[in-house]
């Protein structure tokens, strides 16, 4: 079994003008990004690359209509690297654009088209959450299937992630803690994946314990705190995506998706409403292996035993942002069923990395139980 691989060089600039030339970015360069970013770091630099702003072709997260929009709008084949500055909606059309002849996004997702790189990749994330600069993998809703779909390839692997703590000085505080806490949970279930192994364990541990003392001391100090951390939480956050792009992640993300597809709730919000009560049944089912030192580890960090680990980590997480019932999102009770067999016969990839196997009568305790 493959142990660990990091394809990707990895860089560090402090400032975007600094990468702008050591990169030496030109007409060749198609860089796809958003106006709050542009007008502050880049429009001033004068650069000769082709820009697209992401939110003229709609907000929210990246689907399936917002990457055909903008595939309409560019001839991919003018360009020979791909340049994504922003969060994990930039980050995941741009994947899709280093593909040879794509012209339909769900094309690429079902596999109806070879996943063939056509073009160079560089990612600079702007949030500490997704650690999708190091993954090969590229999320999107599909709207006729009311939910999310990802494709998985090392065609979209990044040939540079490039780390500027300033791009994610101006990110909103909510939007830092759920891409904070989608870090948080990217590192703890790949520390519990049936691929999980000692050299991606390093990384996991990294990222949790980094993260945690981050939440401490926002917790005890206020949001501002955050902006002391924010090189920390941009390398954290690169660590567990190292990790889970070695092992994958689990049902927290599979059980998220079609929340996040049918009420449009935000990645990591979405998936912070499954996350401990995922672990509550992998402990109940399997009280040994892996997850009894990612809950010592947490135990020791939160200074609590392991019996109430997911409840102090619930109160901790509680005080950065609420949990909520599934129904204030839009959720209705009779989506239950639906909810469950969706994630059953879209979220086999996913589901293949739990701790351990949950039946479709556990998933749907779980979706009840948070209702």
């Amino acid at each position: 079994m493959q142990l660990f691989k990091l394809k990707t060089r990895l860089s560090e600039f402090d400032s975007f003008a600094d990468f702008a030339k050591e990169f030496n970015l030109a007409k060749e360069d198609l860089i796809i990004t958003n106006e709050f970013l542009y007008n502050p770091y880049m429009r001033g630099l004068n650069l000769p690359c082709r820009f697209i702003m992401q939110e003229q072709y709609g907000m929210g997260e990246p689907s399936d209509e917002m990457i055909n929009h903008i595939l309409a709008d560019i001839q991919l084949e003018n360009y020979t690297r791909v340049i994504a500055v922003g969060g994990g909606t930039v980050i995941d059309i741009s994947k899709l654009f280093t593909l040879r002849g794509i012209v339909n996004a769900t094309d690429a997702f079902e596999r109806k088209i070879p996943i063939e790189k056509a073009r160079q990749l560089v990612i600079l994330p702007t949030t500490c959450g997704t650690g999708s600069e190091v993954t090969n993998i590229s999320i999107a809703e599909i709207k006729s299937r009311h939910t999310k779909m990802g494709l998985a390839d090392d065609a979209l692997l990044a040939d540079d992630a490039v780390l500027i703590p300033e791009l994610v000085r101006g990110l909103p505080y909510k939007f830092f803690v759920c891409s904070s806490i989608d870090a948080l949970i990217h590192a703890v279930e790949s520390y519990v994946s049936p691929k999980s192994n000692p050299y991606t364990q390093i990384f996991c541990r990294a990222a949790i314990e980094s993260i945690i003392d981050v939440f401490k001391h926002i917790a005890a100090q206020g949001p501002e705190y955050r902006l002391e951390r924010l090189r920390e939480m941009l390398i954290a956050s690169n660590y567990a995506g190292i990790a889970f792009g070695n092992t994958g992640v689990g049902a927290v993300h599979a059980l998220s998706y079609p929340l996040g597809g049918n009420y449009h709730v935000p990645h990591g919000e979405a998936n912070y409403q499954f996350f401990t009560e995922v672990f509550k049944f992998y402990y109940k089912k399997k009280p040994f292996g892996n997850i009894t030192e990612v809950n010592a580890l947490l135990a020791h960090l939160l200074e609590t035993d392991t019996e109430h680990v997911y409840e102090e980590l619930d109160y901790l997480l509680g005080k950065l942002l609420s949990k909520n019932p599934l129904h204030t999102y839009g959720m209705k009770p009779e989506e239950i069923d639906g909810f469950t067999d969706n994630v059953l016969q879209t979220q086999q990839r996913l589901l293949a990395n739990n701790h351990v196997e949950l039946t479709r009568e556990e998933i749907k305790e779980i979706y009840s139980t948070l209702y």
